[in-house]
């Protein structure tokens, strides 16, 4: 029984929307996910992903998606990303699959760990400080303010924090993100949503006390990364 976690798996099965824009390794990436998870991925385990699951716009399509994840051994945990428009009602996809959670405003369980998190937004600093950022950024501040409180509640000491956006921006100042995981004495986050030349320089490791760790499938080459026995 162990921890895995993979984010941005970008599945196009509904939509017509070939990855291999984005670069040679991105060619057939679903086979490459599936082939390495079912290398990885036991019954037992649990696998995290950080959002940017799908493609697809809405739920009649986006749930094709969902069943080839859910096909794949081990038990799922997800946060929303920025291109899961798919995303409906928190209560309609916790009723969907027996082993597939997801996570807004609530937490879910791995062991004696809380996994807690939200979707994230761009910090709002610089040319990224507009009205309508700040406006979504705060929001999401609440929402994994709610999660991280729902643990707490469950008497929960240890938490895992899952995010889809990077906690900080790209000069790696602290935030009010960073602050909240602090409080709540957060031991690992894990995030995704970096792809390309912004993969040479991340915001990882330990830091000030919590392991950051990215999970971008293009990151990992598509392989699910370890993170607890």
């Amino acid at each position: 029984m162990a921890l895995y976690a993979l984010s941005d798996l970008h599945l196009s099965l509904s939509a017509d929307k070939p990855m291999d824009i984005f670069g040679d390794n991105w060619r057939d990436h679903d086979e490459k996910i599936k082939n390495n998870w079912m290398d990885k991925i036991k019954e037992e385990d649990t696998i995290l992903i950080a959002g940017d699951i799908s493609w697809s716009m809405n739920m009649e399509e986006g749930i094709k998606e969902l069943q080839w994840v859910d096909s794949l051994p081990g038990r799922k945990i997800f946060v929303k990303g920025n291109h899961d428009y798919w995303w409906t009602s928190i209560t309609k996809l916790n009723n969907l699959y027996e082993e597939m959670n997801f996570i807004q405003n609530n937490h879910f369980s791995y062991k004696e760990y809380a996994i807690c998190g939200t979707r994230g937004w761009v910090i709002p600093f610089g040319d990224n400080s507009t009205e309508h950022n700040k406006k979504i950024y705060n929001r999401e501040l609440i929402r994994l303010k709610l999660s991280l409180d729902s643990a707490k509640k469950g008497g929960f000491q240890k938490i895992i924090v899952m995010l889809h956006y990077p906690p900080t921006n790209d000069k790696f100042q602290n935030t009010e993100i960073i602050d909240l995981l602090k409080e709540y004495d957060v031991e690992k986050v894990i995030y995704g949503h970096i792809h390309g030349p912004a993969l040479k320089r991340l915001f990882q490791g330990n830091i000030e006390g919590i392991e950051y760790i990215v999970t971008s499938a293009d990151y990992l080459d598509f392989k699910p990364i370890k993170i607890l026995d």
